[in-house]
């Protein structure tokens, strides 16, 4: 099925990805600001619990369609396809499975470390060393995604 954004070759799962990879990171800044500067720790713990669950369905069924339908045959058109393409791929998927890992990890051992409401404790600062690097993560996923997504399904 065609996707959604304007002068691309990608799949409506493709796009949608995309999209979510923009969103998330606005939302990921506020989910932020809630802990460092209002204190709102309830309110980070569901958000970022959110942003993780949305993230993880979205590349669940994202991967779920590359295995059954693929890519390759919608990114052929790319002048870039056998030049930049894979490697901006493999940027990507060195950013983003990174990033899994270590959202994964950030989000387990909140679960696990920090009292519930949740408040500042011992797990603190390791949690504020974790968070950037997911941070820093997820925005270059989503840099290197649409880099990859340009090069692949729109440049022609």
């Amino acid at each position: 099925m065609g996707g959604f954004i304007p002068n691309s070759r990608g799949s409506l799962m493709l796009d949608l990805v995309a999209v979510a990879m923009l969103a998330v990171l606005p939302v990921l800044a506020f989910a932020v600001s809630l802990a460092k500067w209002r204190s709102n720790y309830s309110g980070h713990k569901k958000l970022m619990l959110g942003i993780s669950s949305v993230l993880l369905v979205a590349v669940l069924l994202f991967e779920i369609e590359m295995r059954l339908i693929g890519w390759k045959h919608l990114a052929e058109p790319s002048p870039y396809y056998l030049s930049i393409v894979p490697y901006a791929l493999f940027v990507h998927l060195i950013c983003s499975i990174s990033t899994v890992v270590v959202l994964s990890v950030t989000v387990t051992l909140a679960l696990k470390r920090f009292s519930k409401p949740p408040r500042p404790g011992a797990h603190s600062r390791l949690h504020k060393t974790l968070g950037k690097f997911a941070a820093v993560g997820l925005s270059m996923t989503s840099i290197t995604g649409w880099i990859f997504y340009y090069l692949a399904f729109i440049a022609s």
